[in-house]
């Protein structure tokens, strides 16, 4: 079977939500907070959130595929997302952070579903080896229904990045509900942040370290009980918001019960606190993407190693970057650049300096007079 061609076995009372909330900083120019990099064609014809509800066909029905975005990015993402109904688009009325945003969707999915399972996944991720990224969601979907587990998925490093947190596991996970299962379950050590290069290698020889993917898997149930152990308030939300799912109350009560909550992660408020967290082993291709040079490693590159997304032209230049909207875009004798150019503004940064996007967008966001480029 190909990457293309999913197997058609669905999960009974198994749900996916997309967090699509970002505003994709680090793609500025072309990302900005009408159009961010998840509603953005980045990687061919389809949207960085299409793609991602296109990993889920076979697996999970769309009726059951959520996301939550933005309050003001509704209406684009229902039009990213074309398939999924407009009901299953969830605005989240202030930013506050990923614990909140998974506390949301406990109680969407338990006010449908009080049984049921879901997996979070994030709209800006590229996969690879889809066959084996299903698999893998089948499987932790499988457990997380079984046992009272939460479950993430750490990937199988292929280098000593700095640029990742990371997962340390030791022992297996069994469980009836791992029979005959190809992917591994192992029991979740410790969390740690994104080390240094000393650090990372240390990591990569111990063999027990795989990166962290923010992607998990739980039944909603489950995840109630960890938050009530350990961060009463979100537990609380949901408890509060569950009985508003699916009736004209929901927005109101959505808006009353979100406002009040910490800003904070869900490795900070959960992952790193509860200890009934285990990690499914992922060795399909994983990359979150996060700035210009990452998406150049998934397009094709000319004979002198430059990826040109639109009309551009070299000469003596090489390994450069370039996006150009609408235009024709030179390069004479430059090499290791990103170029982008759109309709109102046009990005050059060196590559290795590519995280200082954001510094620009912070930069333009003092001066009111460009906001229209933000």
């Amino acid at each position: 079977m190909s990457d293309n061609t999913p197997e058609q076995h669905t999960l009974d009372g198994a749900y996916a939500v997309i967090l699509a909330g970002g505003y994709g900083e680090r793609f500025w120019p072309m990302s900005t907070a009408k159009q961010p990099k998840q509603l953005l064609s980045l990687l061919g014809d389809r949207s960085m959130l299409g793609m991602a509800v296109d990993r889920l066909e076979g697996l999970i029905p769309a009726e059951r595929v959520l996301v939550l975005t933005s309050a003001d990015l509704v209406e684009p993402t229902i039009a990213a997302a074309p398939d999924l109904p407009p009901e299953n688009i969830i605005g989240e009325p202030m930013r506050r952070d990923t614990a909140a945003a998974v506390a949301l969707a406990a109680a969407v999915v338990s006010g449908r579903d009080p049984e049921g399972a879901f997996c979070i996944l994030t709209a800006d991720h590229v996969m690879g080896d889809l066959d084996r990224f299903r698999d893998t969601l089948r499987t932790g979907l499988m457990l997380a229904s079984a046992e009272d587990v939460l479950v993430t998925i750490g990937i199988t490093p292929r280098f000593p990045s700095t640029g990742f947190g990371y997962v340390e596991a030791g022992d297996l996970v069994s469980s009836p509900a791992l029979a005959d299962a190809e992917v591994v379950f192992r029991k979740v050590t410790r969390f740690v942040e994104k080390p240094d290069q000393a650090t990372a290698e240390e990591y990569i020889a111990s063999g027990r370290f795989s990166w962290n993917s923010g992607m998990f898997v739980w039944s909603a149930a489950a995840l109630e009980r960890a938050f009530a152990r350990h961060e009463p308030a979100l537990a609380e939300f949901i408890a509060a918001l569950r009985p508003a799912v699916g009736t004209d109350e929901f927005a109101a009560a959505l808006e009353a019960g979100f406002e009040p909550l910490q800003k904070i992660s869900i490795d900070y408020a959960l992952m790193e606190k509860a200890d009934n967290v285990v990690m499914a082993e992922g060795t399909f291709r994983w990359d979150d993407v996060g700035s210009w040079p990452a998406i150049a490693d998934h397009l094709p590159a000319d004979d002198d190693g430059n990826v040109v997304v639109g009309d551009a032209v070299s000469i003596d230049a090489s390994n450069n970057v370039v996006f150009s909207d609408g235009r024709l875009t030179a390069l004479i004798g430059v090499e290791d650049m990103i170029v982008v150019h759109t309709e109102g503004a046009t990005l050059i940064v060196p590559k290795d300096r590519a995280q200082d996007v954001k510094k620009i967008v912070t930069e333009l966001r003092e001066d009111p007079s460009r906001a229209d480029l933000l």
